[in-house]
C-alpha cells in the first residue's frame, strides 16, 4: 500500500511539474518582436530592414545575423566600428539599448526570421549568457 501512495505522489508530482514547464513558442516571440523592432531599430535600419546604404546595415537577407552572442552585444550594449554586411562596409556607430532579456529574445527573433531571414529561437534565457561570450567579430560601443 506504502508503494502505491508513493507511487501516486511521484506520479502527481511529475504531472504538475510539467504542466508548469512552458513551451518557448517562437511564434509569438516574433509578433512580440516586431513591436520592439518598430519602436527601437525600424528609424536606422527601416521598417523592411532594408538599411539605409553606407550608413545603416540591412537586415533583410542579412549575412551578419548567425552569431547569437554578437547580435545580443550589439542589441544591448551597441557596436561601434567598421563591419561588412552583405560584402559592403559600415563604419558607424550604435549606442545600445535599453530592453529587457525577453524584449531582446524577441526582436532577434523577429529580425532573424524576417524579410528573407530564417535563424533558429533566441530565448530569453540565452541573453544574459551570451553577453559573456567572447566574439572577436564584436567591437563594444
Amino acid at each position: 500500500m506504502k508503494k502505491l501512495v508513493l507511487v501516486a505522489v511521484l506520479i502527481g508530482t511529475g504531472i504538475t511539474f510539467f504542466s508548469f514547464t512552458q513551451k518557448f513558442d517562437l511564434k509569438a516571440s516574433i509578433t512580440r518582436g516586431k513591436e520592439v523592432y518598430d519602436a527601437n531599430c525600424s528609424t536606422c535600419h527601416m521598417a523592411e530592414g532594408e538599411g539605409i546604404e553606407g550608413a545603416f546595415p540591412p537586415l533583410a537577407k542579412s549575412d551578419y545575423l548567425s552569431d547569437k552572442a554578437r547580435l545580443v552585444k550589439i542589441v544591448l550594449l551597441g557596436i561601434k566600428g567598421p563591419i561588412k554586411v552583405n560584402g559592403n562596409a559600415y563604419d558607424a556607430e550604435m549606442a545600445g539599448v535599453s530592453l529587457t532579456d525577453e524584449q531582446v529574445a524577441d526582436v532577434l527573433n523577429y529580425v532573424r526570421n524576417s524579410w528573407g531571414n530564417k535563424g533558429a529561437a533566441i530565448t530569453p534565457a540565452e541573453i544574459q549568457p551570451a553577453l559573456k561570450v567572447e566574439s572577436k567579430e564584436y567591437q563594444a560601443y
